[in-house]
């Protein structure tokens, strides 16, 4: 549009400038955004530009010329200059509307509310587990994650060469230290304060190398102890027989098979019998090993005590009829939203 401009200053006349001002304006209004603005201001002001081009010869001309052509010149460069910056302004008006428009709120729309959050249905499990508990007397007790192999087993009868060291699929550190497999760890480090008689129970996360339908890397359990000198099995059955029927809201048809840990002697195995006639495992307990007391400083002439254990997963799966462990730690907000 401006190339057929002369380029030599003093071959121009006012006509011409005035010409030359309109077609810079011309040009100037097809700017659509700020890119094509700056790219029409390099053109009619840039290095190369006929403004440019013609100001280096004003030096060349005589004093009138100067005067004249000069004057005609800098009322070419303002015009076109005042253009460039009334064109920017209406970009940028133009660019804030638009902006403003995307950004509009109508009032008049309804609300999208707020989903309020949720315990998990594992946190809840727990907490239902230790209402009944801490009823019954018992405090809560928590300790470390990462043991030592002689607070995860050792002082729990389970030395190295024990057989049932293969019972427990562990993550190791080194030699010394893992992921505890059980909160048995908390019970040694509670009996070893001396604080007697001890009735606590203790939730928490464990570990093992294990993953199925029924079995997660990661998993909670509950364990209990009580330490007293008149404390019998007969005492622990009961317990755990109020506590089932408590926790699963009904009469309930419980039986103890004798079974083997390391750690208690006698040990069971605990059933309830499920609506469908088949009998279910749901936990293990026992009377302490007198070899565990002493380990723990606790005259085991004097002092008895029992200790139970149980999934919380597992409890949970059979309080809400849950057939896949691993759909708790899914993060499936349909299968949550069932727990709110």
């Amino acid at each position: 549009m401006l190339q057929h401009y002369s380029e030599t200053l003093t071959d121009l006349n006012q006509e011409q400038f005035a010409k030359f001002v309109q077609d810079a304006k011309d040009l100037i209004n097809t700017a659509q955004n700020p890119q094509d603005l700056q790219n029409i201001r390099v053109a009619l002001t840039g290095k190369k530009s006929h403004l440019t081009t013609w100001s280096k010869q004003l030096g060349s001309l005589d004093a009138d010329g100067k005067k004249t052509i000069g004057g005609q010149l800098h009322e070419v460069r303002t015009q076109i200059n005042e253009q460039l910056q009334q064109a920017q302004g209406d970009l940028e008006a133009k660019a804030l509307s638009a902006k403003l428009a995307s950004e509009s709120i109508d009032i008049t729309l309804p609300a999208r509310g707020q989903v309020a959050g949720n315990l998990h249905p594992v946190t809840k499990t727990a907490e239902r587990m230790q209402g009944f508990f801490r009823q019954a007397g018992f405090e809560i007790a928590t300790g470390p994650e990462v043991e030592s192999d002689y607070y995860n087993f050792e002082a729990l009868n389970i030395p190295e060469s024990h057989p049932a060291r293969a019972m427990h699929d562990t993550f190791y550190f080194d030699a010394n230290y893992l992921l505890r497999t059980h909160t048995s760890s908390v019970q040694i480090r509670t009996m070893e304060k001396g604080d007697l008689p001890i009735r606590i129970v203790c939730p928490g996360r464990v570990y093992r190398c294990d993953s199925d339908q029924t079995h997660s890397p990661m998993f909670h359990q509950l364990e209990g102890l009580y330490i007293s000198e008149s404390t019998n099995f007969a005492e622990l059955k009961g317990l755990i027989h109020e506590f089932l029927q408590a926790f699963f809201g009904k009469k309930l048809t419980v039986r103890f098979r004798p079974s083997y840990f390391p750690f208690t002697e006698p040990s069971a195995e605990v059933d309830i019998l499920a609506d469908n006639g088949k009998w279910l495992e749901v936990m293990g307990c026992g009377m302490v090993h007198p070899k565990v007391l002493e380990n723990c400083g606790i005259d085991a002439t004097k002092y008895k005590g029992f200790a139970f254990g149980m999934g919380i997963e597992r409890f949970a799966m059979l309080y809400y009829g849950v057939n896949d462990l691993r759909l708790f730690y899914q993060n499936d907000v349909r299968f949550l939203k069932q727990f709110a």
